[in-house]
């Protein structure tokens, strides 16, 4: 019976003692979100701070902001010690939030840190941490390295306390701030590092880091721990050595850039499966508007630069009202006057003003190019400044009309050299300072991630407020920086507007009154196909006709200038012609190209006459001379036979199936036909498998006459079309003669293809 009793009676202990125990193991009840204010300071509204609020948007933090439109007094603190005036500002609002037990603070600072998730996640995160105070943690110890060794030891993860990010039970984080009794420009960290490192006060106030970046990554020394998690709704940014994701990070030092990159894609800005996220949003709708904004656009040509007539026609057919353009252009070279002058001429009534300094001023590339940005900046009517090189070709006429309603303060469209990666923009910058290529910077370039991208440089062509011009980048001689070019000190100074001292600042060697880093942010756009980039090297400017030598390093610009409209029709549409068998008459050259072949040689001068005697060929001797030149003595061979292979070669397998030529000629020059020299050409055979014969001017307008049988056949041809050849048999089958130029002057270009 004493044995029944016992069992019982144990039997009830254990039900109790179970119970006991499962109910203090239980969980905590998840906190709230609404338990959780986010307190930040920023006393302007900067890119930064504009990028941070929009993230916390999209997760709907609460968000509390200290000191907007204060004066900042607290030092440059990406440079030096302070940020002391951020403590103070905390220490004010904690005095009215301290006796809500239950209140979760979250401080952070705000110019360079962006939210990767939601409140829930934050606060599950620090339950886990179960203490009242956390604060971020970072590999390195500032400012005072002499306080490394007082830290407490720990066997894995960051040792050191940052400051940018602070979370806490309120009444916890007031009794840390109420500590502070120090000036604005003192240095915050260190003031919450020796809280932390008394060990009485960081037992009381039951404080800890976030060691391993669970909730705050700090990205000053870890840039190498950090990469980029892509999920189905949004992007992450993940701690490889902790395989942990963040949700605050913080580009916090020299790691703002970086910051920028990530947050490119973090947390909704881009992803593989909904592409950009926020390119659509705070847009322009021009057509709401009751004008078009005034832009003033600026035009420097500073080497010479090929096919500069139609870059200004490019510029000339923009959708864009001519009357609200003001055109400014900085010329520094002599060689393009001409070109100037001729579009002055046509068009100095077009826009709204037209002014051009020539190279006579003698300015530098950074003095004009502030000249060009000081006309906006003066003119409070001047809504953008549009800055374009004359190096590239915008062939969307939309351009200046999408840049505008992206509605960012700098942006500029995606611009690249034909076929390769050089482009108008930087997706990050080394150590030194210069080129770094970053993890998305081919996709971008190639359009396999479209959208709108924060970047470090950019050049070329770009779109500026003039708002902007006239607030954040008020101060002029952007332009100019030691052992910077222009561009490259244009964007450092956007980038870095952080030691600008204010008015009242007491003496140089003093911090204190250095306004906070208000970087402008600089976006490049490749949403649509805007135009490329044209290559200004080995242009050789000493011939006649520069350009026809471009065949190699633009060859885009090369064909849209020389080669026929109708060429491509040849292929799609059949757009050929058989006048006689196996002869074949298709467009090839443009009018333009004919008209500069044929200035290039009349510029040379020195036509052989027709005599048989000729040294430039093997033997020394012609048995069907004509009055020519060959294009090796100009110079403009090996384009000559690049041109054979690039656009005959493909007529050559479409009228001649089945046959592969080489694309080879050792004969190619240009014959003039005079009644005063030599009119025709006796019956002959061409040394070659097959010719081309192109018309470089107009019957009935430049000659009468002209034209050419074929004996076989006895089938004549009148001299083709400008612009257009015809091709046939060199050998055996084509015995054909050049029929007498009775009036004027005729020039053909001549190749004997596959000798």
């Amino acid at each position: 019976m004493e044995y029944l009793k016992f069992c019982f009676v144990f039997s009830c202990w254990l039900k109790f003692a179970n119970s006991v125990f499962t109910e203090t193991t239980q969980a905590p009840a998840p906190i709230p979100k609404e338990k959780l204010l986010v307190l930040t300071v920023a006393t302007e509204e900067t890119d930064g701070f504009l990028r941070f609020m929009q993230s916390a948007s999209y997760f709907n933090y609460t968000v509390k902001v200290l000191g907007m439109g204060e004066a900042w007094k607290g030092g440059d603190v990406g440079r030096s010690i302070g940020g002391g005036q951020k403590v103070r500002l905390l220490k004010e609002a904690m005095e009215d939030l301290a006796h809500q037990e239950d209140l979760v603070v979250l401080s952070v600072d705000s110019y360079d840190l962006i939210f990767a998730a939601g409140p829930e996640e934050i606060l599950k995160k620090f339950q886990q941490a179960n203490h009242k105070v956390l604060f971020a943690a970072e590999g390195l110890v500032w400012p005072d390295k002499r306080l490394a060794d007082k830290y407490p030891s720990i066997r894995s993860g960051k040792r050191y306390l940052n400051s940018g990010g602070i979370m806490g039970y309120a009444p916890y984080i007031n009794r840390v701030v109420s500590q502070w009794d120090l000036h604005d420009n003192d240095d915050d960290q260190l003031f919450y590092t020796k809280i932390y490192l008394d060990p009485l006060k960081r037992q009381s106030l039951n404080m800890t880091l976030d060691h391993k970046c669970q909730i705050f990554q700090n990205l000053n020394g870890a840039v190498d721990e950090v990469l980029l998690k892509f999920g189905t709704d949004r992007v992450r940014v993940r701690n490889t050595v902790y395989d942990s994701l963040p949700v605050v990070v913080h580009g916090n030092v020299y790691t703002k850039m970086y910051l920028n990159y990530l947050a490119n894609y973090v947390p909704n800005a881009w992803n593989y499966e909904h592409g950009c996220g926020h390119c659509d949003e705070d847009l322009i709708d021009l057509s709401q508007l009751n004008e078009y904004p005034n832009v003033l656009v600026g035009v420097f040509i500073e080497q010479p630069t090929p096919f500069l007539p139609e870059f200004f026609q490019q510029l000339l057919t923009l959708d864009y009202p001519k009357d609200k353009i003001k055109l400014f252009v900085h010329n520094n070279e002599v060689y393009h006057e001409k070109h100037i002058q001729k579009f002055w001429e046509e068009n100095r009534n077009t826009f709204h003003s037209f002014k051009v300094v020539g190279p006579e001023e003698n300015l530098s590339q950074g003095e004009a190019r502030n000249m060009g940005m000081d006309l906006c900046r003066q003119n409070a009517k001047c809504d953008y400044y549009f800055s374009i090189d004359s190096d590239v070709m915008l062939t969307n006429r939309q351009t200046l009309k999408l840049l505008i309603e992206q509605n960012r303060k700098i942006i500029g469209p995606l611009v690249t050299r034909h076929n390769k990666l050089w482009s108008n923009f930087w997706g990050a910058l080394s150590l030194d300072g210069y080129y770094a290529r970053s993890e998305d910077y081919v996709d971008i370039v190639q359009r396999k991630r479209v959208g709108v991208w924060n970047i470090p440089y950019m050049a070329h062509v770009y779109l500026v407020k003039g708002s902007a011009l006239r607030n954040e980048l008020k101060e002029k001689n952007h332009f100019v920086l030691e052992k910077l070019d222009p561009d490259m000190a244009f964007c450092r100074n956007a980038r870095e507007m952080t030691s600008h001292r204010e008015k009242d600042s007491p003496s140089p060697e003093s911090f204190h009154m250095l306004r906070p880093p208000k970087g402008v942010f600089m976006y490049i756009t490749n949403r649509h196909d805007f135009g490329r980039l044209i290559s200004t090297a080995n242009y050789n400017i000493s011939r006649y006709n520069n350009d026809l030598w471009q065949i190699f390093e633009n060859p885009v610009d090369w064909k849209e200038k020389y080669i026929h409209p109708n060429y491509s029709r040849i292929f799609t549409e059949d757009y050929t012609e058989e006048p006689c068998p196996d002869v074949f008459w298709f467009p090839i050259f443009t009018e333009k190209a004919c008209d500069e072949i044929v200035e290039e040689m009349e510029h040379y001068g020195s036509w052989s006459g027709g005599k048989h005697e000729d040294k430039r060929i093997s033997g020394g001797y012609e048995t069907v001379p004509t009055d020519d030149i060959h294009m090796k003595q100009i110079g403009f061979d090996k384009e000559w036979l690049h041109f054979i292979r690039e656009f005959i070669s493909p007529i050559t397998l479409k009228v001649f199936s089945g046959y592969y030529t080489k694309g080879y000629a050792v004969m190619n020059f240009v014959v003039k036909y005079t009644p005063e020299r030599q009119a025709y050409l006796r019956p002959h055979h061409d040394s070659s498998t097959f010719t081309i014969n192109v018309a470089l001017n107009s019957k009935d307008t430049d000659f009468q006459g002209g034209g050419c049988r074929f004996h076989r056949y006895n089938c004549s041809i009148d001299s083709p079309r400008k612009g257009w050849s015809f091709m046939h048999p060199g050998r055996l089958t084509h015995l054909h003669e050049g029929l007498p130029t009775t009036n004027g002057t005729r020039y053909i270009a001549v190749s004997f293809i596959d000798p």
